[in-house]
């Protein structure tokens, strides 16, 4: 349980909204496949009654060059899951390694960057969400209270659609929904963005209309085909990709914080005025 494997199938989830009948059908075949076979074009076409280029359409929609690059990348991740465990504990640690791995497929490191970014700009945050979105949103309240943001957690869909009205330039709106379509957090996030402020939402579901009215669209795992999906807390997902933004935060924040106080040094170092040094005269 100590290392990680890239995956696709949190990027099939990930898009899965957004596919035409046609691809829904050809994902549904990848995310349920349980064993090894010929995944040549040719053989899963003729397997689920689809054309060869809808297989190809799919893959480029999936963010790969072809079928042959998505395949390759399919089959060199591709395990069976057992589901007999031992017993319950391992039930719950084994969907935990792989709600992790299918993290890492997801993680930008470069998008990580620029959502550290804003929450460092911004003059004031503001999270929100409904049921266990909302306990998320009001956990990153307490973690980066902690730290110096000022920021604030909404799960009232009446106090999301007030706060709209008060949000700037100098804002930063953090809407978390893993169905993506949480009708308090979005309308928040959209009338944010209109007045200029930073929006992010943090879904399981990758919407092209998110593009619209977000900043960054940050991915996090589906509790969708697993062995035990049920086993966790779908807030788990959104709390580890929460982690990881505050911790680059927190880390950035020392950075910057020792370049100040170095900068700091060496600005006292040059405005300080040098003492001569005097000779006393010599007495006859």
């Amino acid at each position: 349980m100590s290392y990680y494997v890239k995956s696709i199938v949190p990027i099939m989830e990930s898009k899965y909204s957004s596919f035409t009948n046609v691809e829904k059908n050809i994902a549904d075949f990848f995310l349920g496949n349980q064993q090894k076979m010929d995944f040549s074009a040719q053989n899963v076409a003729r397997k689920i009654f689809v054309s060869e280029a809808s297989l190809s359409r799919f893959a480029k929609k999936c963010g790969f060059h072809g079928y042959r690059e998505f395949i390759y990348q399919y089959e060199k991740t591709f395990g069976e899951k057992s589901e007999i465990v031992a017993n319950s504990t391992r039930i719950v640690l084994n969907t935990y390694q792989e709600i992790l791995n299918k993290t890492y497929s997801l993680m930008d490191e470069a998008q990580i960057e620029r959502v550290v970014k804003y929450l460092s700009e911004a003059d004031r945050v503001i999270t929100c969400g409904k049921g266990s979105s909302g306990f998320a949103a009001n956990e990153m309240e307490n973690r980066f209270m902690q730290v110096g943001v000022d920021i604030d957690s909404l799960q009232d869909t009446d106090r999301m659609r007030i706060q709209a009205a008060f949000q700037g330039k100098r804002s930063l709106v953090c809407g978390f929904s893993l169905s993506g379509e949480t009708p308090g957090v979005i309308h928040l996030l959209k009338e944010a963005h209109k007045k200029g402020a930073k929006t992010i939402i943090f879904t399981a579901n990758d919407k092209e209309i998110f593009t619209d009215f977000c900043s960054e669209v940050v991915l996090v795992a589906s509790l969708k085909h697993l062995n035990h999906g049920d086993a966790i807390s779908p807030q788990f997902p959104i709390l580890v990709m929460m982690d990881i933004i505050y911790n680059n935060y927190v880390s950035r924040s020392k950075e910057n914080a020792a370049e100040s106080y170095e900068e700091g040094l060496r600005t006292y170092e040059h405005a300080k005025p040098h003492r001569s040094i005097r000779i006393p005269a010599e007495r006859y």
